[in-house]
Formats: C-alpha cells, sequence, structure tokens
C-alpha cells in the first residue's frame, strides 16, 4: 500500500513520516536549509507483519503544487495532514480537491502539533477532520514528542496487511516522475506502475519520443525484485538509451508498436465549485497527467461555458504530444498556474481533427464515460458491453485497432469479448474492425442495390471491378477489408465474382451465334502469351475485317473472357494470373515491384512492361510508390 502525504505547507508532513519511520524524505540540500520539501521523498519502512507499506512525502507550498501531482499520481491513498494550531489552510483544501479528482483516496486524517494547541482548538480540529474526511479516521499527534506516533503506526501496518492489489487488467505501463544515471548500473527511472505487469528482460517503448528499451533490473519498493504490477512504485534500470533522452513526464509502455502520442485529448471535466468563475472555451490552462506537467487549452465541446461545480465533455489541446490512454486521471490548473480548475478522466486520447461536437461524436464520448463510471477500467472485461455499444450507431464499425490503444486493452482480447456479444469482426492484415450485424446486412443491400443499376444501365458489361464497388458502395473503407467482406458475400452466394469483376447472380451477358463462332477461332491466338497479337495483327494474319475483329474482342472483355490492358490489345485472364504470379514472386523477393525487374522477368519490351503494370495499378492490386509498386491486393488473380 503506497500512501501520499497532503496539507498545508509546515504542517508537518515530513516531519510525521519521520517520527513513523525514522527516515527523512527531505534529501536536497536547498530542502534541509529551508526546511522546505520541494521534490517529492519515498519511504519504504520495514514493518513487523512484513506488510508491504510506502509513502510518499509531498511539497505543500502552493508554488511546488506541480511537484505534489507528480508525487501523487497512482498512490493508493492519503494521509490529510491538518496542524492543530493553524486549522484548515488554502493548501489543505487544494490538495483536498485535488485527491478528490484523482479519485484518491483519504485513509485516515492526521492532527499534528498537537502540543501547540489547547484542549478546545483539538477538539474543533477534530470536528473539520471528521468533515473533511468523509469518514476516514482520525488520528491526534505530536510527532516531535512521539505522542500518538505508534496507535497511527500499529493502525497503519494492520491497514497496509489487509490491502487488496489492485486488478491490472491492461498492458504495462509506467509514468517516470525521475531519471537519473547510477554509477555501475547506466540508466534508472523511477515512477508509478499505472496499469500491468514488467518483468526483468522486458521490452518497452519510452513515450512520446517512441524509443524502444529494455529493462536490465528493477526494485520494487525499494527492494530488488524479478516483476512489478500496478500500484508498485518501481525502479527500472533500462539499457538502449541515454539520460539526457529522459525527462519527468515520459512513459514506458508495453505495446508492439509504439502508440501515438497526442496533442488533443477528448476527456470528460469536472469543474470545482469553489472557483471564482465559470469557466469558457479556449481557456489557456496547465494540465497535470501521471507525472507530466503541459501546457494548452481549454475547448468546451458541449457549450461555450462550464458553470461551477458542472461536468462537460472537453477537449484538451496541448502544446506538446503526450501519451494518455482513456481512463487517465487529470487535473487542469489556472494559466498562471496558482489555482486549481478541475479535473477528470481522459476518454479519447486520438480523437479525430474534424466534427468534434457531431451528435454521434459526443455520444460515441458519453458512452465511453458510462463504461468508466461503471468501473470498466479496473475489469479484465469491462469494455466488453461498451463494445457493443459504440459499434451500434457506426456504420462504418469500430477500429479494434485503435481502441487498442485507447482501452490500454490487447486486440485479441477486444476481438473475443466483441464477438462474444454478438458483434461481426472484418479482419485484414492491417486492420481489425467490428461491425453490428444489422449494419453489415444493410450495406449488403446497398452493394447489390449497386450492382443491379449498374447492369440497368451497362447491360453489356459483365460487372463491376471491384475497387470502383468500394468507393460506391463504402467510400471509407480499407481496401483489404473490404475484399475480404466481399468474400464472404461471394462465398454466400449474395454476388459472383468473375475475374476481378463483380455481378448479380443472374446477370448474363451473351454473345450470337456469329459473335460465338468467331470467339472460337480468336481467343485461342490470344492465349499463353505475355505479348499477344493485337487487333490489326490479327486481322491481317487470318485475313479478317478489323473492324469485326474489335468489336467482337470488345464483347468478350464485357463478358470478362479478356481484358484491354491498352488500346487494340487484350489479354486472357489466365495470362494475366501469370503475369500476377511474377509480380508477387518479385514482391516476395525484393518488398516491391521494380518496372525493370518485371520487364526482365516477363521477357517484354519496357513500353508493354509499363502497360502492364499501369493496368494492374488501375484494377487495384497494386499501387505506385514512387519507382516501384507494393503490392495492394495479393492473390486477387489466383
Amino acid at each position: 500500500m503506497i500512501l501520499a502525504t497532503a496539507g498545508h505547507v509546515d504542517h508537518g508532513k515530513t516531519t510525521l513520516l519521520h517520527a513513523l519511520t525514522g527516515v527523512d524524505a527531505d534529501t536536497l540540500k536547498e530542502e534541509k536549509s529551508r526546511g522546505l520539501t520541494i521534490e517529492p521523498g519515498f519511504i519504504y519502512p520495514t514493518t513487523a507483519s512484513g506488510a508491504e507499506l510506502g509513502f510518499i512525502d509531498v511539497p505543500g507550498h502552493e508554488r511546488f503544487v506541480h511537484n505534489m501531482l507528480s508525487g501523487v499520481a497512482g498512490v493508493d491513498g492519503a494521509l490529510l495532514i491538518i496542524a492543530c494550531d493553524d486549522g484548515v489552510m488554502p493548501q489543505t483544501r487544494e490538495h483536498l480537491a485535488i485527491l478528490t479528482l484523482l479519485s484518491i483516496p483519504i485513509v485516515a486524517v492526521v492532527l499534528t502539533k498537537t502540543d501547540l494547541a489547547s484542549d478546545e482548538q483539538i477538539l474543533a480540529r477534530q470536528r473539520e477532520a471528521e468533515a473533511l474526511g468523509e469518514g476516514a479516521p482520525v488520528f491526534s499527534v505530536c510527532a516531535r514528542q512521539a505522542t500518538g506516533v505508534e496507535a497511527l503506526s500499529i493502525w497503519l501496518e494492520r491497514r497496509a496487511g489487509e490491502w487488496q492489489t489492485r486488478p491490472a487488467p491492461g498492458r504495462f505501463r509506467h509514468a517516470i516522475d525521475r531519471a537519473f544515471s547510477k554509477k555501475g548500473a547506466g540508466v534508472v527511472v523511477t515512477g508509478t506502475v499505472v496499469d500491468g505487469r514488467v518483468e526483468q528482460g522486458d521490452s518497452l517503448w519510452l513515450l512520446p519520443r517512441e524509443i524502444r528499451v529494455r529493462v536490465r533490473g528493477l526494485r520494487r519498493q525499494n527492494q530488488p525484485a524479478e516483476a512489478a504490477h500496478r500500484g508498485d512504485r518501481c525502479a527500472l534500470n533500462l539499457a538502449g538509451i541515454e539520460r539526457e533522452s529522459l525527462k519527468r513526464g515520459d512513459w514506458l509502455v508495453d505495446a508492439p508498436e509504439p502508440p501515438a502520442s497526442s496533442q488533443r485529448i477528448d476527456v470528460m471535466l469536472k469543474l470545482l465549485p469553489t472557483l471564482e468563475r465559470d469557466a469558457l472555451h479556449w481557456t489557456p490552462v496547465h494540465i497535470h497527467m501521471g507525472a507530466a506537467h503541459l501546457t494548452g487549452r481549454l475547448g468546451l465541446l458541449e457549450a461555450p461555458t462550464l458553470a461551477l461545480g458542472g461536468q462537460a465533455l472537453a477537449q484538451l489541446t496541448l502544446d506538446q504530444p503526450m501519451h494518455a490512454c482513456c481512463g487517465d486521471r487529470f487535473v487542469i490548473r489556472s494559466q498562471s498556474a496558482d489555482e486549481t480548475l478541475g479535473g477528470g478522466r481522459v476518454l479519447d486520447p486520438w480523437p479525430p481533427r474534424r466534427g468534434a461536437r457531431r451528435p454521434e461524436r459526443l455520444a460515441y464520448l458519453t458512452t465511453l464515460q458510462a463504461a468508466l463510471a461503471a468501473g470498466a477500467a479496473e475489469r479484465e472485461d469491462g469494455f466488453a458491453p461498451t463494445l457493443k455499444a459504440l459499434a451500434a450507431p457506426q456504420p462504418g464499425g469500430i477500429s479494434l485497432d485503435e481502441l487498442s490503444s485507447t482501452l490500454n486493452r490487447g486486440v485479441e482480447r477486444l476481438a473475443a469479448q466483441a464477438k462474444a456479444q454478438g458483434l461481426t469482426l472484418l479482419r485484414a492484415a492491417s486492420e481489425s474492425r467490428a461491425f453490428d450485424p444489422i449494419h453489415l446486412e444493410a450495406l449488403a443491400r446497398t452493394l447489390i442495390e449497386a450492382l443491379e443499376t449498374f447492369h440497368a444501365e451497362s447491360p453489356s458489361e459483365v460487372g463491376m471491378e471491384r475497387d470502383r464497388l468500394r468507393r460506391w458502395v463504402a467510400p471509407g473503407w480499407n481496401v483489404a477489408l473490404f475484399r475480404r467482406w466481399l468474400e464472404g458475400l461471394i462465398a454466400s452466394k449474395s454476388v459472383d465474382a468473375q475475374g476481378p469483376f463483380i455481378k448479380s447472380p443472374h446477370h448474363q451477358v451473351a454473345l450470337d451465334e456469329a459473335d460465338q463462332a468467331l470467339s472460337q477461332t480468336l481467343l485461342p491466338l490470344l492465349a499463353n502469351q505475355f505479348d499477344p497479337p493485337r487487333v490489326r495483327d490479327l486481322a491481317q494474319a487470318y485475313h479478317l475485317d478489323e473492324p469485326r475483329v474489335r468489336e467482337v474482342l470488345h464483347a468478350n472483355a464485357r463478358l470478362g473472357r479478356l481484358f484491354q490492358l491498352r488500346k487494340d490489345h487484350f489479354y486472357p485472364p489466365e495470362t494475366l494470373a501469370q503475369l500476377s504470379e511474377i509480380i508477387e514472386r518479385l514482391a516476395c523477393e525484393h518488398g516491391a515491384i521494380r518496372a525493370a525487374d518485371y520487364r526482365d522477368r516477363t521477357g517484354v519490351g519496357r513500353k508493354l512492361a509499363i502497360a502492364q503494370l499501369e493496368f494492374f495499378d488501375q484494377v487495384g492490386y497494386t499501387r505506385r510508390v514512387r519507382d516501384a509498386r507494393q503490392l495492394r491486393q495479393p492473390g486477387m488473380w489466383h
């Protein structure tokens, strides 16, 4: 159990911890000379019962509230310290407000300096403490004379023994509040494990710099350990990074790829009721999240103002990029950093650039807020019902890859939960999405209607090319994902595929007897050649009418039996399949398809090689990237 002290400056927080543990938390020379805590101090006493107990001594002076905020990030609870001679003071109330905003419970209220107060004053302070502590026990002590210290120590040790470790359903995240170099060890960072578990040898990402590091060793609660879990104070010895690349407020996270940092974060904000004025849209603010301290602007999403004590959806626009996840708690302070304004929880750390106030967007954020209010972030399957609620109003489905970063859950775990909630999963190499089946059924009807319209307007055409169809009915979809969904429609015989064309099952384009007879002569002449004869060559070689040859070949192209790569140059689909195999082999060997390599492999001239590659670009099989091509739809022609 890790506890932070909270309270006004000079109310005896450091002195109390020294009396409880025998350790002075003030280690800086300036702190000792001024008798003032500036940076958070950390103490891990040995208890008789073996219960794990740690203390974080935070500054009480108003000028060091930003240091206090970095110290309390992720603690299990707080000791609210009130001096009997002074009573409740401004920083007492501000610290209490901060603890409330961060949902850090008051474990106990400790009245200090009882030797400087009369019995009447002590009684009055006890009544104040009972009101502020909301049911937390109240202890009266004189740390200098050790009066009452033993009773408090016994109670804290017993409470630590009863403390239940918080569940850690997400991937490892560590908020860095200190970084230094240690002789013989190298770079060391300390902070609180916000989520998950870490072990020696793990590879992590440093954010927002996106640097890969390795854990060489770790200490948990100031003791050597093999692993650390959510809620632990943890020191990590890192390899792969220099001290100069680290600063307070950075994060270490476990993820396959580095989660993107953001300068815009959608949040649910609660304004303190004790302020002098309402909050206005685009107010400059200081933002404290984890151990980070940044500046930015407060954007209100539901109204131009937010009343005192009110709660509303908002967007924080940061001056620097920062890592965050749904559920992270934050505090905002005034532009001059002398007043705490409010705080809340992160809903979406990667909001869309446009449409922040659209009704469907606000509904999306409200759904996330309801999930957090119900404790979803604390449970392994806490967000499962939320997935269904998020997908219900989204015709384009929800991206499980984006939600994986937003919610700090693995994609596979989210996919299993989405499936259990009755959602339909579509997965391609680059994306996983979950859909409400109702939306996919509606999209299938739209696609079938689009094909019917196309057939009515172009009865001589065999069907629509896949990518053209995607742009018509699902323009926002990923190409590979659309193809995967289309495969399901083809398998269910809702539509038919003929080469790269998609058509209605009942649509047929037939040739008359004369055209069919000439086709039986011409088509074999085009087969098994990477450079088949052109219309003029066929007409001259076989003494045929050139316009007639052209007409019949075009008719076969409309049936999907041939494809025209350039004027009067037709290819059977079997030949294109052979060329596509060459393309895929080149992509496998070199990672990309270059025109010169393709020309050499096929044996055709450069102009024809370019024409063939451009055809594959047009039908969505490949994509040109500078002077090479990348595969878009492997296996399309097989």
